[in-house]
């Protein structure tokens, strides 16, 4: 396929609204996860299919992890640090090499690079084709990290390239489009027969991921509040810090967070607590971090380990914690 002809299928794949089908064609095709990884711990999934038909965004389960006409399923990587590691993008189901495209920078999407990925938000990418009409499109892999090649067969499992950041992204993710006969299907309830519910039978998966209504991708520290660029590419955060250390900091870094939602940090040490708060968010934001700390007020902090746990909580319920270990010295 020609660059064209791939730039076409994905502004089609980026920009189309959801089509659903009939429970009958959700036989035709049976998809794994496309990442090797674990979900939930190493990675997430951050957004899915767009199911408002106006111009705002809900997902199959009418929470906000989406966005206006949002056409996948987006696996991420916890942070851009984890990405320049290595997290492999595998074929979802069994299928031929109809398109690729590789060579685009693996950067963050923003203003002054728009007009470089206009036409191919898309990234670097692969197109898989399947009985039946079915195709799988997988975006913002890795440069150079591309394994196959147009006209060749791969199976279920076998590597298609790395996560990457190329296109127009804003994380480390594979956008994972799934369509039939040219239309977008959502993977999750691709018969549209869901109303804010969990995946019913007729779901594409062979074992449909579990739903996170938002969760924590990092717990760090530093000795100071770190920027976001830095928590984001995972720079911020160190396991090691001196006993003369200006300030103890934990922070937490999140996804799918809601108005309301409540973010606990506590940090405790050899002699107990050394702090912890507690902040609500004001707003919805896709992604984002807190923090909290203690300033040093004697000599030094007391050598040993410290513990940092991170908890999301919305309505009174938690929905995701994660800890982290320090070693001051």
């Amino acid at each position: 396929m020609t660059l064209r002809a791939l730039k076409q299928a994905t502004i089609a794949a980026l920009t189309g609204a959801a089509v659903f089908v009939s429970p009958s064609f959700a036989q035709d095709l049976t998809l794994r996860s496309p990442v090797a990884c674990d979900l939930g711990s190493d990675c997430f999934i951050q957004q899915y299919v767009d199911h408002d038909a106006g111009r705002g965004a809900k997902d199959y389960r009418c929470a906000p992890l989406s966005y206006d006409g949002h056409t996948g399923t987006d696996f991420a990587a916890r942070t851009l640090a984890q990405m320049n590691k290595g997290v492999r993008v595998i074929a979802s189901a069994p299928g031929t090499v109809r398109a690729i495209r590789d060579g685009m920078a693996d950067r963050y999407y923003s203003d002054a690079n728009a007009e470089t990925v206009t036409g191919r938000e898309c990234g670097n990418g692969v197109v898989l084709t399947h009985p039946g009409g079915w195709e799988t499109q997988y975006c913002h892999l890795k440069r150079g990290s591309i394994t196959v090649e147009q006209g060749q067969r791969v199976r279920t499992g076998q590597t298609l390239g790395l996560i990457g950041l190329s296109g127009r992204t804003q994380f480390p993710h594979v956008h994972l489009t799934v369509r039939k006969d040219g239309k977008v299907i959502d993977p999750f309830d691709p018969d549209g027969r869901i109303t804010c519910g969990a995946p019913s039978a007729d779901t594409l998966w062979a074992n449909p991921p579990a739903y996170r209504p938002g969760g924590l991708l990092d717990v760090g520290f530093a000795a100071d509040v770190p920027a976001y660029d830095a928590v984001k590419s995972g720079r911020a955060n160190t396991q090691r810090l001196p006993s003369n250390a200006p300030a103890l900091v934990v922070y937490g870094y999140a996804f799918g967070g809601q108005r309301g939602d409540q973010i606990t940090l506590r940090l405790t040490g050899p002699e107990g607590e050394v702090v912890s708060q507690t902040a609500s968010l004001s707003k919805n934001q896709a992604q984002f971090f807190r923090a909290a700390g203690k300033r040093l007020t004697s000599a030094a902090w007391p050598s040993g380990r410290y513990t940092g746990t991170v908890t999301m909580t919305r309505n009174g319920r938690t929905i995701a914690e994660r800890s982290g270990r320090l070693i001051v010295r």
